[in-house]
């Protein structure tokens, strides 16, 4: 596909999105006037019916509108392809936080604005055959890094503040640096299970020995990370047996309070029958970011139950993947230690570094894979120096036995 046919694509699915948007935004308001405007429920709101037919008409020329400006504006991109400059075509990061919102309902929809799951390197997909990535990588190397964004970002989030943590690794300690792009607002086993069959392609078309393969996850990325292992242990994929270390920037092992918030309100607003359709709005969050919640990481967590109910935690206890060195960096906003950590602005702390108040839940780190990044916001876990530093430590080859 090219980047212009791209482009019109992506613009009729927004075209798309937006006309789905109103309608629904339509139909919200419509109940809210049926359900203020239909009378006391003790009375058994007898003015409902009334409402309902002197309202049909308006909402249903809002909608015809709706779809008919939608069908137009498909029309316009149509012809006016040929006119559109392939220059500044590719909107990364405006797409990635997107489907970092809705992604999996643009999946659903079989919206052209969704995300497809790639590897990629110096801004471009890889295509995974032995001749494409001879010529990709024409030095070769043994030793891979896969870097893993968060949500509602994508590869491009790497690259901050001049310093890219892949590109600094291939630098000093010779990793070939990979970088994933995935939809965030897919439930995180889904993208794990992808991710999963994604290494195994990788690997096996990869024109070298692979010795060692390491893997760096920012926020979101460190689930879908552990996701992916639980796969490729249970069903013995080869780059399980390749993959040396797990680190997590800023990872919710434990879930982040901003998503139980949300969900707090979605309880809220269905208190009363006048707000309740409002609590629809707060349901068009993605699974992606309802996985946050507690840390959801495989498909038990979440088939068969109502993502946006006010449950308990659904995990049970998860191993670390074995064999593996595993480390967890957190940030606080702090500058000193105290009682109470302040998280990074996103993250608490104790989250990021695994810990939890049962033990069963805890994750199996030695306190020399725990670090603490100080004075440290969550974004900047992908530019600190200090940071950085602990990743060469931990990454650098051990001595070799003489």
């Amino acid at each position: 596909m090219t980047k212009r046919k791209k482009l019109v694509d992506q613009i009729k699915g927004a075209t798309r999105l937006a006309v789905e948007a109103t309608q629904k935004v339509t139909d919200i308001v419509e109940t809210m006037h049926h359900t203020i405007g239909g009378g006391p429920e003790l009375l058994g709101r007898p003015l409902e019916a009334v409402t309902k037919l002197l309202t049909a008409p308006t909402y249903g020329t809002i909608r015809g509108v709706t779809c008919a400006v939608g069908v137009g504006l498909d029309l316009l991109v149509s012809a006016f392809a040929p006119l559109l400059d392939q220059a500044g075509a590719e909107r990364g990061p405006v797409l990635a936080a997107l489907n970092g919102v809705v992604g999996d309902y643009l999946v659903e929809t079989g919206n052209p604005l969704a995300i497809e799951m790639r590897l990629c390197s110096k801004g471009a997909p890889l295509e995974l055959t032995q001749d494409a990535l001879r010529a990709a990588f024409p030095e070769g190397g043994r030793r891979l890094l896969v870097l893993v964004h968060g949500s509602s970002v994508d590869e491009t989030q790497w690259s901050r503040k001049g310093h890219d943590h892949g590109v600094a690794l291939s630098a000093d300690l010779g990793f070939v640096p990979l970088y994933l792009r995935y939809n965030s607002g897919l439930h995180i086993s889904q993208n794990g299970r992808a991710f999963a069959a994604l290494l195994e392609q990788l690997v096996a078309a990869w024109p070298w020995p692979v010795e060692e393969l390491v893997f760096l996850a920012h926020s979101m990325g460190g689930l879908v990370a552990r996701s992916a292992c639980l796969l490729g242990e249970a069903q013995g994929h080869a780059w399980r047996r390749k993959l040396r270390s797990l680190v997590t920037l800023g990872s919710p092992h434990h879930g982040a309070p901003l998503e139980r918030g949300g969900n707090w309100v979605d309880m809220l607003l269905g208190i009363s029958r006048y707000s309740a359709p409002l609590a629809r709005l707060g349901k068009l969050r993605s699974a992606g970011v309802t996985d946050l919640r507690y840390g959801n990481v495989q498909d038990a967590h979440w088939e068969g139950r109502d993502r946006f109910a006010r449950e308990g935690d659904p995990r049970g206890a998860l191993s670390l993947p074995a064999g593996v060195d595993c480390f967890a960096i957190a940030a606080t906003t702090a500058t000193g230690s105290s009682d109470s950590l302040p998280g990074d602005g996103l993250v608490p702390v104790e989250s990021a570094l695994g810990r939890h108040q049962d033990p069963a839940l805890s994750l199996d780190l030695g306190e020399e894979h725990r670090w603490i990044a100080w004075g440290t916001g969550h974004l900047n876990l992908l530019s600190s120096k200090d940071v950085y530093g602990k990743l060469l430590e931990w990454l650098k080859p051990a001595p070799q036995a003489m």
